[in-house]
């Protein structure tokens, strides 16, 4: 079981990680750097851990001698990304046709009539993906 603790100064984290903590939890998100207090607190509570994970900007602040007796213990600490900001609207696949077709000559009121893309959206995907940066036209 995967448990997400996140709290904006040390003290409400190790007070949050005592109240989400139990020994089903085997993998452990913090957002805050995982100090040696932290650690304890996790192992503590749960003690079938293996994986702990921290955003991918405070990895390289961590203790070599967190990393190291963590290691021992068989437990893991690693960056965690996520993806952020707002979601792509048009998969990779989507904006292949349409670049493809545009290539093809064909009129982007069409390429966007086919798809049921905006036709302003058609012309930025076509001019933005496009191998050759001219500017497809032909309505």
């Amino acid at each position: 079981m995967k448990v997400r603790v996140k709290a904006k100064t040390y003290p409400d984290l190790l007070r949050k990680l005592e109240e989400a903590l139990d020994e089903e939890v085997t993998e452990v998100y913090v957002n805050l750097r995982p100090t040696k207090e932290v650690v304890v607190k996790i192992l503590e509570h749960s003690p079938n851990v293996r994986k702990i994970t921290c955003p991918p900007s405070l990895y390289p602040k961590v203790s070599q001698k967190v990393i190291m007796a963590l290691n021992q213990l068989g437990v893991e600490l690693l960056p965690e990304s996520y993806p952020r900001g707002r979601p792509k609207k048009y998969d990779e696949k989507t904006v292949k046709q349409v670049v493809e077709m545009a290539r093809k000559g064909m009129p982007m009121k069409e390429i966007s009539r086919k798809l049921g893309i905006p036709l302003r959206t058609v012309y930025y995907l076509a001019n933005l993906y496009s191998s050759s940066h001219t500017s497809f036209r032909g309505e």
